[in-house]
């Protein structure tokens, strides 16, 4: 059951995409309403910084706004470095959830591998915390993030109401359409990103290079996928854990040479 409008929920809100974000911003909208928020985030965009941290330079939290039921940081750091100062410096008591973005961009497929957005919440599993990354299938600044938010929205009273098991995250994608015909729970998607770099030079005569590519979805016909419910037009809730290892190839590796 949901806490009572007394006992509001703690949300930790974080992003990759910056303080100035409009998917923040909908999404903060949203989660006012039914949770007390404390808003941790980058003081500018880091996407994808998947999950890197800070060790080199210092960090700083700036409180930007404060009113009743809503507190906003701004950091000179990661996502993850957001959620690592949140949880040891900023608040006073543990979250009962962590929501990452609303990014203005996809993160389905290998896409979440490389996500700042998705390694904030990946950052909220480790510390035990039921964690949740949102993105919209729009780059652009001005995307309409009012289906998004419906999703979220319902995803977020879900895990509110039923906690994911430890070692969890959940990675969601909604296609940029109205209406979305709904959210469908689905497993990754095989796909790669075909990467080329643009050479330049630069005055000097140097040369530099920008990464650019488009991905390609290994599995087309899979009808179980993330990519495929987003093409259906039905948001995708990948069900991801913190646990890399292969359990089937462990039982394999046991019964060959690799052991001394």
């Amino acid at each position: 059951m949901l806490k009572t409008e007394k006992e509001k929920p703690l949300i930790l809100v974080t992003n990759d995409d910056g303080i100035k974000a409009k998917g923040l911003e909908a999404l903060v909208k949203m989660l006012k309403l039914i949770a007390e928020v404390v808003v941790v985030v980058p003081n500018e965009s880091y996407s994808g910084m998947s999950h890197a941290i800070t060790v080199k330079t210092p960090l700083y939290a700036k409180l930007v706004k404060e009113k009743e039921g809503l507190k906003l940081y701004k950091v000179n750091g990661t996502p993850v470095d957001c959620v690592k100062l949140a949880l040891n410096v900023l608040l006073t008591k543990k979250p009962d959830l962590l929501v990452s973005g609303i990014n203005h961009g996809t993160n389905s497929s290998i896409s979440l591998h490389y996500s700042g957005t998705v390694g904030a919440a990946r950052e909220g599993a480790l510390n035990q915390i039921p964690a949740v990354g949102f993105s919209l299938l729009n780059y652009q600044h001005d995307a309409d993030f009012t289906e998004a938010v419906k999703v979220a929205e319902h995803v977020v009273k879900s895990m509110l109401s039923d906690k994911l098991p430890q070692g969890t995250y959940l990675n969601v994608n909604i296609p940029d359409i109205n209406p979305v015909k709904g959210a469908r729970v689905a497993r990754q998607s095989k796909g790669r990103w075909v990467e080329e770099f643009v050479s330049r030079q630069d005055p000097r005569g140097r040369d530099y290079y920008w990464l650019t590519g488009h991905f390609e979805n290994l599995e087309p016909e899979a009808k179980d996928t993330d990519e495929y419910m987003l093409n259906k037009g039905y948001a995708s809730i990948v069900p991801c854990q913190l646990d890399a290892t292969n359990f089937n190839l462990l039982s394999y590796m046991k019964e060959q040479s690799y052991e001394l």
